[in-house]
């Protein structure tokens, strides 16, 4: 599947997400249609340690839907990308784990989580861990680089999943690891649910 043969308007359900994550960038703990912050990470099973090192100002935007770390975590020299950054808390545990010498790269689509996950790094002194634009159909990042892949509630808003985990593949390097933490359907979905862009994006 690409952007031209997805059931819906891969443009526009780009602009229903970053709109929506714009408003938990700016308001982290308003009323929204699923969870987010420190409390939240912890009912999903995130060990106590690192998770306790963060300041709450980098777990308070965060909405994923499960824990990507639950099999395993980066180890020391790791180098690490996390698809679909947002407000940058799985990327900043990475890098925790991942240290000294392990890098991390966060990839997100929404300028408003960008400035906020970079604000939150340099306030938090993680020199290894930078956060780029794009979208994870096409990472920007080198063929082969990266020792472990993460992701956490993201891949199920992108139409073309089969396009996100061959961008996966091109990055990792051999022998690399990939833990994603998503939403899942056993059952076909109707038609009509496929073109509803508000079901992608809610």
């Amino acid at each position: 599947m690409t952007e031209t043969t997805a059931p819906v308007d891969v443009t526009q359900l780009r602009a229903e997400v970053q709109a929506k994550y714009r408003a938990v960038a700016a308001d982290p703990t308003a009323a929204y249609h699923f969870h987010t912050g420190r409390a939240h990470a912890r009912r999903l099973g995130y060990p106590p340690s690192p998770l306790d090192q963060l300041p709450e100002a980098a777990c308070e935007a965060f909405a994923g839907v499960a824990n990507p770390f639950h099999w395993d975590h980066p180890q020391p020299g790791d180098r690490v990308v996390d698809l679909g950054s947002g407000s940058g808390m799985d990327s900043f545990l990475a890098a925790l784990w991942a240290r000294p010498h392990g890098q991390v790269i966060g990839v997100d689509m929404t300028p408003e989580m960008l400035e906020r996950s970079r604000r939150l790094a340099d306030e938090l002194g993680l020199g290894n861990v930078e956060f780029r634009q794009g979208v994870i159909e096409e990472l920007p990042i080198e063929d082969g680089w990266a020792d472990l892949v993460i992701s956490n509630g993201v891949i199920n808003l992108c139409p073309d999943k089969v396009g996100v985990y061959r961008e996966v593949h091109r990055v990792l390097a051999p022998g690399g690891r990939i833990r994603i933490a998503d939403i899942c359907l056993e059952r076909p979905v109707p038609e009509r649910a496929l073109k509803d862009i508000d079901l992608w994006s809610g």
